[in-house]
């Protein structure tokens, strides 16, 4: 017989319209802060970031295709992984369909990774995705939008990510700072899981960081408009947007999730 609480369709009811009101409140709210988010000042780019694409060696600009705007994932692969992180995989399965919407609605989408582009197609091909990947191998740009650090920031403790500071990595790394707030919650450790599953110990992991960036490109010059880190992912993380629905809601209990291509493995 379940615990959990029992209702008359009645009773039930009355209970969803009272939820109901709080779940307006929270799309309201939402669509409040959706409308901050168009109203951050723009700052101008300076730098003629480079990447190397399916198409050769672009330019930032030359990521929009032609569109006013530009959608980044900050996609964890960094070139000594030998995979992509599981998690940004798994977010990467929700974004990939979504793609040919954007950009039928002037947005640009690409997912950005320090890896080389060969390691990147590879990848790619293995998991059946169609999104545009470039690689930021030898560019400034993962630096610059506080998506990668280097281990003197690790070691001494300057790593700014997600709007704060983080304190200096342990040895081993950090398990419960900053580092991990994009992680599961509640658990004690996931991310020595996490880095075994790219092939990479805890400090090359996680100097590496996921995050999603807004540019925008008017009279030749690009924008830089947003940009959101750790937990600011779980809106774009679909399947948990998903599992909030579900009647055990997330249910999580350690790494619990894998590629889509290794469920089932032993």
């Amino acid at each position: 017989m379940t615990t959990h609480a029992t209702a008359t369709r009645q009773e039930w009811l009355a209970a969803r319209l009272d939820l109901l009101k709080e779940e307006k409140s929270l799309t309201r709210q939402s669509d409040e802060l959706a409308l901050r988010r168009q109203e951050l000042p723009w700052v101008a780019l300076e730098k003629d970031y480079r990447f190397e694409t399916d198409e050769g060696s672009v330019s930032l600009t030359d990521l929009f295709r032609g569109r006013s705007q530009l959608l980044v994932y900050h996609f964890m692969f960094g070139p000594d992984y030998a995979a992509g992180c599981p998690s940004c995989s798994s977010i990467a399965d929700g974004f990939n369909g979504v793609v040919v919407h954007l950009e039928n609605h002037d947005v640009a989408f690409s997912a950005v990774s320090r890896a080389p582009l060969e390691k990147l197609q590879a990848f790619k091909r293995q998991m059946g995705w169609s999104f545009p990947w470039a690689s930021s191998f030898n560019s400034d740009f993962n630096h610059d939008f506080s998506v990668w650090f280097s281990e003197e920031q690790q070691r001494d403790g300057k790593i700014d990510y997600n709007f704060r500071r983080e304190g200096p990595a342990p040895k081993p790394a950090a398990t419960k700072d900053a580092a991990l707030d994009w992680q599961l919650r509640g658990s004690e450790s996931p991310i020595a899981e996490i880095a075994a599953m790219t092939g990479t110990d805890v400090p090359t992991y996680t100097r590496d960081r996921p995050g999603l960036s807004a540019f925008v490109l008017q009279d030749d010059t690009v924008y830089h408009s947003y940009s959101s880190y750790a937990r600011g992912l779980d809106a774009v993380w679909g399947m948990y947007q998903w599992l909030d629905r579900a009647p055990l809601g997330r249910n999580e209990d350690g790494i619990w999730w894998r590629r889509h291509d290794e469920y089932g493995r032993r």
